[in-house]
């Protein structure tokens, strides 16, 4: 089966789109077709996906982002708002949902209007490899299932880091590598045959949530994604995996 074989890494020009490769100036225009397909639905989706578990998920990595009412948090890749509106009502001071896709930033005004959270929420559409933010204007960063859609991973954490303040913290949650070998093959089947048939009955998309699956397996390993954020300059990096290896949560400071 096609998600069995590893792939060799794309070329200085190409990117991994997914199991294809793309030209490397295509794939931001291609994610985003993905996530305007699919925003009117993703919350739906995502229960679907997860059979429910990236509500724990996303629990457990704002109880670790723990932003104080004198922090501001800059929720990179922050979709329909989730990880920004726990953490406002968690305690954080301000949070600012960034996201590049206009569709998904639009849902995620709705729903804070509708659990009365504009207060200390700012909205901004930006990508997040080049960020129009002044250098070290904020206290955490976090970053929810957004990082593998990026074309170039290096540039987000390198501007992550330059935003942050010193001493401050990015937070990123993300599908890993499943650690417990039993789990792998029920994964592959739930990804690969599952989630397509979900998403063409739901969302009426089901090559979108193939890309997804797909990007899932071309997403650095815990280890590799630890090194790739020292790499951008950040420290004291570690990883958590949750669920057995099937997302992690990985920290580092701007010291």
């Amino acid at each position: 089966m096609t998600e069995d074989k590893p792939r060799a890494p794309a070329g200085a020009d190409t990117i991994d789109f997914g199991f294809r490769d793309v030209p490397r100036a295509e794939k931001a225009g291609l994610v985003r077709q993905v996530f305007e397909s699919v925003a009117p639905r993703y919350d739906l989706m995502n229960d679907l996906m997860s059979l429910g578990l990236h509500r724990v998920w996303k629990q457990a990595f704002v109880a670790a982002i723990a932003a104080s009412p004198r922090e501001t948090l800059l929720d990179l890749a922050g979709g329909t708002g989730d990880i920004g509106f726990r953490a406002l009502e968690l305690g954080a001071g301000r949070v600012i949902l960034s996201d590049i896709n206009p569709a998904m930033l639009q849902v995620a005004q709705g729903r804070a209007l509708e659990r009365g959270l504009a207060a200390g929420l700012g909205f901004l559409c930006a990508d997040a490899e080049r960020l129009p933010l002044p250098d070290r204007s904020v206290e955490k960063i976090s970053m929810a299932f957004g990082l593998r859609n990026c074309t170039d991973k290096a540039a987000v954490l390198r501007e992550a880091r330059r935003v942050l303040r010193p001493g401050g913290r990015f937070h990123c949650l993300e599908f890993s590598r499943v650690e417990v070998a039993a789990l792998a093959p029920l994964y592959d089947a739930w990804s690969f045959r599952v989630l397509p048939a979900l998403g063409q009955r739901v969302a009426k998309d089901a090559e979108s949530y193939r890309y997804l699956a797909e990007s899932i397996r071309m997403f650095p390993d815990q280890e590799a994604l630890a090194g790739l954020m020292r790499e951008a300059g950040l420290e004291r990096v570690q990883h958590r995996s949750l669920s057995g290896g099937i997302v992690a949560i990985h920290t580092g400071w701007r010291i």
